[in-house]
């Protein structure tokens, strides 16, 4: 686990709960202080070679008295670093520094009123003595180790917060990542600014300028390719690296006509014509059609997908780009923590440029591996790119080919890219493209009856999925205004001949996935 020389200060947090860790990593990062996850199993000579300036202990879904739960290597409070351990991670603290951990008879889940206890706490310095905070637990601390003092309680909390000045630890009960707790990221800002005296240096020009100097660094003076899909991540990556390297860059576009309406021509004109990128743009439906024909099964889909994308890019490799040792990936930090957990599911094939071959020998350059799908999208207004490409709703890498519940043929996907037109066009009417995660057309390939003008219709569904989400991990259903409802089943069942049908999904992710394939 490699550290970034050109990150000056960094906060590790360490995963006792995947929801948890990564909403407390964004929530540090929205005081522009960079964080990054790292596994509960390193011990502190292996944090220590990581050069935190601080660390957050997360919360977790066990109970510290489990047989079995995480733990943390006890060297990790002699390494001279502030540390802050957050609900689990206060009573990992508490038990491991000698404090005492114990079912108190109540338990405390959601909206609890806190009490501060101690006018000179560093954690509620400048904050009301009274607050609404957020709580998940069973167990709670009821004595603080020799050197804390307790700062606050709940009426089931004796010690909702502990500090301990002299060696800068920190502990709370409850979870200030999460919005409900009214003063959350004051508290964290207080922990970051005053308990491990950080500055707020991770802004858009400094994540831009470390970026910037990664790739040169990288890459010299040699070629680098970049497998450009249109969609946010691929082409804030290009525009990145070709702030870095300018005419060192050629961007391939592998088009294979499973686009949204409009979106192929969007790429080219950007790239080409307006960023002045060097930009092969290979047309290859007919190719991605053909070994698609007769294939339902969505893994199935996927890999051929993949595999046909992965040929097409050799060719052109060979063929064109033969001088090009670099090969850059639009891979978030999501894709690197899902990646790393040893313990994740797999739900379904990575959509990113995967399995290319070895005898191409391309290095991989991955200029926003540190980032949030948020900060990609600030970089990319940074970087000057069209609202059109930054506000882009994630979108699969296979393209409608997913949203087409069987086998994919012309007809089908020329019915689901017009509904889908339809829905993106009201949403953005609506003004919700952006307050909406995803929002799109599912067309199952099912037939259902209908009547239009008189006659009884067999005609295709359509199934509209709207979420909101924060980084796609979990989801919920958007609850769209029903004229807004009302205006796209009209339109697509008016407007896209073969649909007489239109089904709105409002399953949360989990138990369903966002995507229907």
């Amino acid at each position: 686990m490699p550290t970034d020389p050109l990150i000056e200060a960094r906060v590790l947090v360490i995963d006792y709960g995947a929801q948890y860790a990564q909403l407390i990593a964004r929530r540090v990062r929205e005081c522009h202080v960079y964080s990054e996850i790292v596994p509960h199993e390193l011990t502190a000579p292996q944090l220590a070679a990581l050069r935190p300036s601080a660390i957050i202990l997360s919360g977790g879904p066990r109970s510290v008295h489990q047989p079995g739960a995480p733990g943390i290597d006890p060297a990790v409070f002699t390494l001279g670093v502030p540390v802050l351990g957050i609900c689990y991670g206060q009573q990992l603290m508490a038990t491991a520094l000698g404090g005492e951990v114990a079912r108190t008879g109540v338990a405390e889940f959601g909206k609890a009123d806190l009490s501060v206890d101690a006018p000179g706490s560093l954690l509620f310095s400048e904050l009301p003595g009274e607050q609404i905070v957020w709580m998940s637990h069973n167990d709670a601390v009821v004595k603080a180790p020799s050197g804390f003092v307790g700062v606050a309680s709940t009426s089931s909390s004796p010690v909702a917060a502990f500090e301990d000045h002299d060696r800068r630890f920190y502990g709370v009960q409850f979870h200030p990542e999460v919005v409900h707790s009214e003063r959350g990221t004051e508290i964290l800002k207080n922990f970051l600014y005053r308990g491990a005296d950080l500055l707020p240096s991770w802004t858009m020009t400094s994540i831009i300028e470390t970026a910037v100097e990664q790739v040169k660094e990288a890459v010299g003076k040699e070629r680098i390719v970049c497998g450009l899909s249109g969609g946010v991540d691929s082409s804030v990556a290009a525009a990145l690296v070709h702030r870095a390297v300018g005419d060192q860059l050629t961007c391939v576009f592998v088009d294979h006509g499973l686009l949204r309406s409009g979106e192929a021509e969007q790429v080219e004109d950007t790239f080409r014509r307006h960023m002045g990128i060097d930009l092969i743009h290979v047309k290859a439906a007919d190719r991605f059609l053909e070994s698609l024909a007769g294939v339902s099964d969505p893994e199935r889909k996927r890999k051929i997908i993949g595999e046909t994308f992965i040929r097409v890019f050799e060719e052109v490799a060979r063929d064109e780009l033969e001088d090009a040792r670099f090969l850059v990936q639009g891979t978030l930090y999501p894709d690197v923590i899902e990646s790393g957990t040893k313990d994740a599911a797999k739900i379904k094939s990575h959509h990113n440029v995967g399995g290319l071959p070895d005898d191409m020998k391309f290095t991989l350059v991955e200029p926003l591996r540190h980032l949030f799908k948020d900060e990609v999208r600030r970089v990319g207004e940074e970087l000057g790119l069209p609202e059109e490409i930054v506000w882009r709703q994630p979108f699969p890498g296979p393209g409608l080919a997913v949203r087409i519940i069987g086998e994919v043929t012309p007809d089908r996907l020329e019915t689901l890219r017009a509904a889908d037109a339809v829905v993106l066009s009201e949403m953005r009417k609506a003004g919700l493209l952006r307050d909406i995660w995803q929002s799109f057309a599912v067309l199952p390939a099912v037939r259902s009856v209908g009547v239009m003008g008189d006659e009884r219709t067999y005609g295709y569904p359509i199934v509209l999925r709207a979420v909101t989400s924060e980084d796609a991990m979990t989801a919920d259903w958007a609850r769209l205004p029903y004229d807004l409802l009302e205006r796209i089943s009209t339109r697509v069942v008016n407007e896209v001949p073969g649909v007489n049908r239109v089904v709105y999904d409002i399953t949360s992710k989990p138990p369903g996935t966002i995507e229907w394939e």
